[in-house]
């Protein structure tokens, strides 16, 4: 697979990424660490070098998972992880945003013992904390840089003013957001911001959460554990409605000799250079499936049938319950 580089900098990966997050939270019970480190190690075998996880991911579950995964390739592979939830020291669970310097530091402290390494390849702030300066989270990460602990700086569904705070204060190597076929809120805004300062992309969910991929009906049910049972966008009335993006994927998946999943990863591939998708799989055989996406190549016909097609169809339902959607975008 050939490199990407994420914009300006000089931080180099491979076209698609692994987002771990699924192997330990968020899509059901957590997979079983003796089957997920394969999987991982499996996506160095076949050239990935950009891996996705965050403290919150479990809680510190899927950093420590992807750790022990990735240390026999220390210095071939480039780790991304975050900082900016509380947590609650009893339950583990999310308790608000803090993105306060003092806690950020705690935070990469406790990272680089998890992942195992001497410096975080790439640490983002998780979500924009509204009672933090952007200018101060920057400054944090400007100290951890310095101090040699991180190499590079990231923010993750952030809104174009702050991305640019942000970036005058420490360059931002990537924003991280979700983007696929049916959300392309990134268009609007971020993608025109990032291409004008030299920032990277790397959208998650590029595969919208599994449903991309075709093997997901209004009449599949969910773990009760799995977070979709609460998206908006997954209600069996929205899934019928969508299934109408699965059905243009497939059409032009029959035509290129491909799968809706390849397909969905191979458009936004094509959108720009400094795009690197991160979809995620605890199954050695999607991972492979996925991986194929960067040989599809859409030709400008291509993409201009899918852009037509795709702009006729309304995707129903937001994608997250609205306590989470009002921590994105700021």
């Amino acid at each position: 697979m050939q490199k990407r580089k994420l914009g300006k900098s000089n931080l180099e990966v491979s076209p698609l990424g692994l987002g771990c997050m699924g192997m330990s939270f968020g899509y059901g019970p957590a997979g079983d660490k003796q089957e997920m480190i394969p999987v991982i190690r499996a996506a160095v075998d076949r050239g990935v070098t950009f891996f996705d996880t965050a403290e919150v991911y479990g809680p510190f579950t899927n950093e420590e998972l992807v750790g022990e995964a990735l240390a026999p390739f220390r210095g071939k592979v480039v780790i991304a992880t975050k900082f900016g939830f509380k947590l609650d020291p009893n339950t583990g669970k999310q308790a608000g945003l803090d993105s306060r310097p003092e806690h950020i530091k705690q935070v990469a402290e406790a990272s680089l013992k998890r992942l195992r390494v001497d410096a975080i390849d790439l640490l983002y702030q998780h979500r924009v904390d509204p009672d933090v300066p952007i200018e101060d989270v920057a400054g944090a990460v400007k100290d951890l840089i310095r101090e040699g602990k991180v190499k590079h700086f990231g923010l993750s569904e952030a809104g174009s003013k702050t991305i640019r705070r942000a970036h005058a204060v420490q360059p931002v190597t990537a924003v991280q957001s979700e983007y696929s076929l049916w959300t392309r809120g990134p268009e609007a805004e971020v993608l025109p911001t990032l291409e004008e300062l030299g920032i990277g992309f790397v959208p998650y969910s590029p595969l919208g959460k599994g449903f991309l991929t075709g093997k997901i009906n209004e009449n599949t049910t969910f773990d009760s554990s799995d977070f979709r049972n609460i998206v908006p966008r997954f209600t069996p009335e929205a899934r019928k409605a969508n299934q109408a993006l699965v059905d243009l994927l497939r059409k032009i998946a029959e035509r290129k000799k491909a799968t809706p999943a390849q397909i969905a990863l191979a458009w936004l591939l094509a959108q720009k250079p400094w795009i690197v998708p991160i979809p995620g799989t605890t199954k050695l055989a999607r991972l492979e499936e996925n991986l194929g996406a960067a040989a599809v190549e859409l030709t400008s016909d291509d993409l201009r049938d899918i852009e037509s097609a795709a702009s006729k169809i309304k995707v129903q339902g937001e994608r997250y319950p609205e306590a989470l959607e009002k921590m994105t975008g700021r």
